[in-house]
């Protein structure tokens, strides 16, 4: 490499340093003055809407032709705000928990029992079924030993999948280069905007539902209008235009796939179980859906997160398994092609706080639900709760949360050697996978 090969390089780096940096304080700013990840989603990005339709796709690049995929589909879900494994999946017969929790700890006779040693929340109920058929597991103690209690940056380093902020990819960025050209419809963020997991050049595209991949002018000579419109403009406006029109029209076939709205178990008409929804229909609609983002906020429980009766948890829950139960009974038969990941940028604090809630903590809790999920069990190592096996009075992180995305990616797509998913980080699968 030459010496100016290394100067742009170097200052490439720096510039996105600077990036991620200003991005993370935005974030943080807006966070502290109430606003949801959501809110913050649905401000950004969305200013030709009004004129190009009802919903504005945004992509860098994507694929009219069909690839080699196996026909198979990875979901990745990411809890923002810090899910509670240690109320989610309870530790049984544990002295220790009762002792440091006794405000918001979960009693073992309201446990949905898993094994010997945990309990599930019984708001979790609706997911049981699917546990004991050995589609659904979880990993305890799981986390990047790189993160920290700080929202922002723990979430940019788990959606890198490196040690460092600087690095220009996301983990789903490198999983679609290993697996190669597809569908408009390859990689969907359901959402404003492109999630930071796919945030490069992986031909993925945002929308906030397919109903609504409408023109607000319906006239059969609005995609050419459009095209003609933006035609030779030395810019990436251009491209846009021509995905956006694309996409409108491949989304009407997968429009006429209905999802569960009524039968139970049904979504709840959210934006949650509107975006899972609309990936079961992607999946049945045999779009070519490779890999589909979906977030869900509300996890940063530090008042209030109450035991079973009531209190955040409870509520969070309760949608967390009904939507994921929903989505599972639409897909019926089509489970078997799809792997759900659930992640959360880290754990809370072991001990309650003084406000019925938990403070951000390190170990965390990760969850797969699928067909090709070894599930019916619990995965990896786990710490224990003693004084001694803790880490700052955490959970410690007994497990690599990038040894469970890598190998759920390679089982469900079929990929190769992935060596190159995660930079600087062997592999080591747990066994998740069938």
């Amino acid at each position: 490499m030459t010496s100016h090969q290394t100067g742009a390089r170097e200052r490439a780096i720096i510039s996105t340093a600077c990036d991620v940096q200003s991005q993370l304080e935005l974030d943080r700013r807006l966070w502290d003055q109430g606003f949801t990840r959501r809110k913050l989603l649905a401000g950004a990005g969305m200013v030709l809407a009004a004129s190009l339709g009802s919903q504005l796709v945004t992509a860098r690049h994507s694929y009219a032709a069909v690839g080699t995929g196996n026909g198979k589909t990875l979901v990745s879900l990411f809890l923002r705000g810090g899910l509670d494994g240690l109320t989610t999946v309870v530790p049984r017969n544990n002295s220790r928990y009762l002792e440091v929790r006794p405000g918001i700890g979960v009693r073992d006779s309201q446990l949905l029992a898993l094994d010997s040693t945990f309990g599930l929340h019984p708001a979790m109920q609706p997911l049981y079924g699917y546990w004991q058929s050995s589609q659904l597991a979880f990993v305890h103690a799981v986390g990047s030993p790189d993160a920290n209690r700080d929202h922002f940056a723990s979430q940019a380093l788990i959606e890198r999948g490196s040690a460092t902020l600087t690095y220009p990819t996301g983990w789903l960025d490198r999983v679609l280069e290993a697996d190669g050209p597809g569908t408009t419809f390859r990689a969907v963020s359901e959402g404003s905007t492109i999630t930071p997991a796919l945030r490069a050049t992986s031909g993925a595209i945002s929308m906030r539902g397919i109903n609504s991949l409408v023109f607000s002018n319906p006239s059969t000579n609005m995609a050419t209008a459009m095209r003609s419109l933006y035609t030779g403009l030395d810019n990436p406006i251009e491209d846009l235009m021509e995905t956006t029109v694309r996409v409108v029209a491949e989304a009407v076939p997968v429009r006429a796939v209905n999802p569960n709205w009524v039968q139970p178990p049904a979504y709840s008409v959210d934006p949650f179980g509107e975006a899972l929804a609309d990936v079961a229909r992607l999946v049945k609609a045999n779009a070519g859906l490779r890999v589909a983002t979906i977030d869900i906020g509300g996890w940063d429980v530090h008042t209030n997160q109450g035991t079973t009766a009531e209190g955040q948890m409870v509520d969070h829950l309760t949608n967390l398994a009904k939507n994921l139960a929903a989505f599972a009974s639409d897909l019926g038969s089509r489970l078997a092609d799809v792997t759900l990941v659930a992640t959360s940028e880290f754990g809370r604090r072991v001990a309650e706080n003084a406000s019925g809630g938990t403070d951000h903590g390190h170990g965390g809790l990760m969850m797969l639900l699928g067909g090709g999920v070894r599930g019916g069990q619990i995965h990896g190592g786990w710490p224990g709760l003693a004084p001694g096996d803790l880490r700052d009075g955490d959970l410690a992180v007994r497990n690599d949360c990038r040894d469970v995305l890598a190998e759920a990616a390679q089982k469900t797509l079929g990929l190769g050697a992935i060596g190159s998913l995660f930079p600087n980080h062997t592999v080591s699968p747990l066994g998740v996978m069938r």
